[in-house]
């Protein structure tokens, strides 16, 4: 079942050396084209990194140098609105993406984009890692890749045979994330001291990483500081000013 697939899901990291062929590559992207789009903008472009040289500078760039080595394919998502901007010419026009607005939209739309060939992917026996990583370094990637004005790349996605199986992360529980009617922010004093129980107890049954661990801690040692200040400065440069 489709359901069963969704709930299994857990990040790989480690990959057979077996290559994925361009074949099911352009299946898996047909995949995600099918996924929704926000005003049916279609905002997405996947560079597909086959070139020797540019995967192991993306892998040193983005310190995921097992994932883009090892994996059976490498793709970077990036946000496009420089197809939406030849578009437009086409009929003597400029579009504005330069509101807030756009950025979610092409977020948004990039994320359904991958989740959709994440879902296509699991569905032929593949593991696959998101790799944010790609943001680190997003100015020296997007130049590596030739990205024009109006592309930024959100994050990369190994794809491969998996070697090794992971278990899967338990999830916050349902009664934290499904409000009905009102957004109730009461529940958290008791539902999240009870998911940092079972997260402890999970990271401490694991066959390796194991460590004592709060998830409520992680958050705030994760979110209490900017993370990659630097990105807003490129988003500027990319056209993308937030008016």
């Amino acid at each position: 079942m489709v359901i069963n697939l969704l709930t299994s899901h857990s990040s790989v990291r480690r990959y057979k050396d077996e290559p994925i062929s361009r074949e099911t590559v352009v299946e898996l992207i047909k995949a995600g084209q099918h996924a929704a789009s926000s005003h049916f903008v279609q905002a997405c472009s996947v560079i597909y990194v086959t070139d020797t040289e540019k995967r192991g500078q993306l892998a040193e760039l983005s310190n995921n140098r097992r994932q883009f080595y090892t994996a059976g394919a490498t793709l970077v998502f990036c946000m496009d609105y420089n197809r939406l901007s030849h578009a437009a010419r086409l009929h003597g026009r400029e579009i504005d993406y330069t509101v807030a607005e756009n950025v979610l939209v092409g977020a948004i739309d990039v994320g359904l984009f991958a989740q959709n060939v994440v879902i296509a992917a699991e569905s032929k026996g593949y593991g696959i890692c998101y790799i944010g990583g790609v943001r680190n370094k997003i100015e020296e990637i997007s130049n590596i890749l030739e990205l024009p004005k109006g592309v930024v790349p959100l994050f990369g996605m190994s794809i491969g045979v998996p070697n090794e199986a992971n278990g899967v992360k338990p999830r916050l529980p349902v009664e934290a994330v499904l409000h009905e009617n009102t957004y109730n922010e009461e529940q958290y004093k008791e539902v999240l001291p009870a998911y940092d129980k079972i997260m402890q107890e999970y990271y401490a049954s694991r066959d390796s990483n194991q460590r004592d661990a709060k998830w409520t801690e992680e958050m705030a040692d994760f979110l209490e500081t900017p993370n990659r200040p630097h990105i807003k400065a490129f988003l500027e440069k990319q056209g993308f000013l937030f008016n």
